[in-house]
This record gives structure tokens, sequence and C-alpha cells, in this order.
């Protein structure tokens, strides 16, 4: 059993539950709550912008140019492709794209940030894939789980989004830094080893998470007040 794969079956209890969670599971029914949809999105634009900042501090930390290569690479994926997705959300909303950029993130999502600049700036590549890696393992389950569980057609209203997660470019993207991940963790120490599953974990609890932030809109419990 490689690596990944053992953290695949330590960490299945979360993704059932993310596969459950209301929020996926009106994805594919095709009804999702509209403060919810624009509430994600608000949410995802910043943590993405965050995620490709991540991708450059692990090419700051790649000694070798392959590593450099593929980091780069996932950053023109997520800044050119991942806008699809939020596309079609906004459609079914009736928003501009552009009218739900630059918002605080919420909570979770704030604390998801967090925990991933943290194995960024305290860790190695090994615990900075192992922190990225349940992002896009996640939605590409989600899109393989929704597509069998719902066979959705093109008049399905998320068609595009699940269409998008499951599509052999996300397996690629996931696969790709699951191999890197194991090539790590055979030339790592149990101690960096827990680290980074600690670190897998922890990203898929926030995962789940942040489906629920988005789901129940979350706020700062204190909003826009100032304190005085």
């Amino acid at each position: 059993m490689t690596f990944s794969e053992l953290l695949r079956k330590e960490n299945d209890d979360l993704f059932q539950l993310i596969f459950q969670h209301p929020f996926v599971q009106g994805i594919g029914k095709g009804n999702v709550p509209k403060e919810a949809l624009a509430h994600y999105i608000k949410a995802d634009f910043e943590y993405l912008n965050a995620f490709m900042h991540i991708y450059g501090i692990a090419i700051s930390k790649s000694p070798k140019r392959k590593d450099i290569a593929y980091f780069n690479q996932q950053i023109e994926f997520v800044l050119n492709s991942e806008i699809h997705p939020h596309h079609n959300f906004c459609q079914q909303i009736g928003v501009e794209y552009e009218t739900l950029q630059g918002f605080p993130l919420p909570p979770t999502a704030d604390h998801y940030v967090k925990h991933m600049m943290y194995h960024a700036y305290s860790g190695g590549l090994g615990e900075i894939l192992a922190a990225l890696l349940p992002c896009p393992w996640t939605y590409w389950e989600i899109g393989l789980e929704l597509m069998k569980q719902y066979e959705p057609q093109e008049d399905h209203p998320f068609y595009p989004w699940i269409s998008f997660y499951a599509n052999p470019r996300v397996e690629s993207v996931t696969m790709n830094m699951r191999n890197r991940l194991d090539e790590l963790a055979e030339a790592a120490s149990p101690e960096v080893k827990d680290r980074m599953r600690d670190a897998f974990r922890k990203s898929c609890q926030l995962e789940l998470g942040f489906w629920e932030m988005a789901y129940t809109c979350e706020e700062w419990p204190a909003g826009k007040q100032v304190l005085k």
C-alpha cells in the first residue's frame, strides 16, 4: 500500500461525510440555496488565491526543476481552469463573478488557509503536498460520486460543475500530486510522515468544514462591528 493509499483509507470517514453533505448532495440534485452558492464563491475565490500563494512557497522550497515546473503548472490550472465551476454557480444565481470577489474569508476558510500556510512555512515539500492534496482529491471524487449517483445530463443546472471535477484532467492533477507525495514519503522519517498524515487529515476535516461553512453562510461572530 502506498502512502497516499494509506491516507485515503485512514480518512474514508471524512470522504464519506463530504459526499453526503447537504451542499454536495444539493449540487447533485440541482438544488442549492442561492445564498449558499454565493457564500461559497466568495470564500473559494480567496481560498484559491491563497492556494496559488502556497504553490509559490513550494516553488521556493523546490530543489529540482521538475518540482518547480509541476507547481508552476498547478498555478496555471487554478488561475485559468478552476474559474469555470465558479462561473456555473454564478450563472445559476444570476450574479456576475466579479461582484463576488474580494470578500474576507469566513472563519472556517480562514482557518483552512492558515493551516496550509503553517505547513508551507514550517515543513518540507511532503508536508505541503499532504496539506494541499485533499482539495483536488475530494473534489475529483465528489465529481465521480455525483456522476454515478445522479447521472446528470447536459440540461442539469450543475452539469458543468460536476463534469469539470469528474474530468480526467482533475484526476491527473490528483494522481500527479499523490505520486510525488508517495516519492517524498519513501524518503521521509517516521516523524515527518506523522506530520504529513496530520496535515492531510486536518485538511480533510477542513474540506468538510468548508462545505458546512458555505451551506450555513458562516460569518465571524462579531460581523463588521468595531470593538471599542
